[in-house]
């Protein structure tokens, strides 16, 4: 008896350790910290078992996060839509949106000391993580005041997001600052600061998704990962009308209730899966993804070698591609929200 024991849970511990195993990607930002929310509270692994896979989180620094999705470290990461394209897809790590969680809607913003304007900025110091939306924003921020021919002229330091907001309220020499919350609410406590553009100056223009290396989705385990995440992300959004639940996601920051939910109040969240699969579907997604894959091609950002914005294409829920159709890099995917939708996961 004791010997038929032992081998049965040999093999349980057998068929446990051969569970696919996924490892998912967050940084700190409004709608990316519910993962370390998702991950204590056990809704991750309620849907991972469920689905009969193990999902671990994994929090990083912004630009690690991308760093390690791309060297494959990482089967998915929260990031946003131009990071999707000038890191993994640039890279040739064809990649699928499999949750579209919401967009910045005054949470990235750029920061002045001492009442400096657009056109002052040529020659300042500007800190911002390089290579992200924060060199986007900026970019769209001079753009539309006319400046666009200074901004080759201001002077751009590369910060990490961990340090971004000590390094500038220590540094009076950094005359500016692109950020996004909740260091920006940090930054502009500071007497003397003053904001002077932000995204909801360009809503829908930064969006804040999840997504999967598409070599992941095409095995069956795959599929099964990108329906958990779905079912648990979705549980855990249905939830987020409690401050009770709203305060645990802020510890994952250390972060207040107060000032989590301050920058809730500039991001658009989907808190339904019907309101993401809708904006997934509109039209306009296809406007603003043109505006931010030209930005990455104009900035060298989509690889050295690439001669044309149509060498990296963003492939829609219509079926309709941006750019050449065997050149595809990035996949919008509305199935796993639409099931979620529907009650079918």
């Amino acid at each position: 008896m004791q010997r038929r024991l032992i081998l049965f849970l040999l093999f349980a511990g057998a068929a446990l350790a051969q569970k696919p195993s996924f490892t998912v990607g967050w940084s700190i930002y409004a709608g990316w910290t519910p993962y370390f929310y998702m991950n204590k509270a056990g809704i991750l692994r309620k849907w991972a078992d469920k689905y009969g896979i193990a999902i671990k989180v994994q929090r990083f620094d912004y630009a690690p996060s991308l760093d390690a999705f791309v060297a494959k470290n990482i089967d998915a990461c929260a990031m946003t839509n131009m990071e999707a394209l000038d890191m993994p897809a640039a890279s040739g790590v064809p990649t699928t949106v499999v949750l579209i969680g919401d967009y910045s809607n005054g949470n990235d913003a750029l920061l002045v000391r001492g009442g400096l304007q657009m056109k002052d900025l040529a020659s300042k110091k500007l800190l911002l993580v390089q290579k992200t939306v924060s060199e986007y924003l900026f970019d769209r921020a001079m753009t539309i005041a006319g400046q666009r021919d200074q901004i080759k002229k201001v002077r751009l330091v590369n910060t990490s997001d961990s340090d971004i907001a000590t390094a500038f309220m220590g540094d009076t020499g950094a005359n500016a600052v692109v950020t996004w919350k909740p260091m920006v609410s940090q930054i502009v406590k500071q007497k003397g600061v003053t904001s002077l553009f932000n995204s909801s100056q360009i809503p829908g223009e930064i969006l804040d998704l999840t997504v999967v290396r598409s070599a992941v989705l095409a095995r069956p385990e795959g599929q099964r990962f990108a329906k958990a995440l779905a079912g648990a992300w979705y549980e855990m959004l249905s939830q987020m009308s409690s401050d009770k639940v709203l305060a645990a996601i802020a510890e994952g920051s250390q972060d207040t209730l107060e000032s989590y939910k301050e920058q809730l109040s500039t991001t658009k969240m989907f808190y339904t899966p019907q309101s993401a699969v809708e904006f997934g579907s509109a039209p306009d997604l296809k406007t603003k993804m043109a505006l931010v894959r030209q930005f990455c091609f104009d900035h060298g950002l989509l690889g050295a070698n690439t001669k044309s914005v149509d060498e990296v294409a963003v492939k829609y829920p219509d079926g309709t591609v941006q750019g050449k159709a065997d050149r595809v890099r990035l996949v919008f995917d509305l199935q796993y929200m639409q099931a979620a939708a529907q009650g079918k996961l």
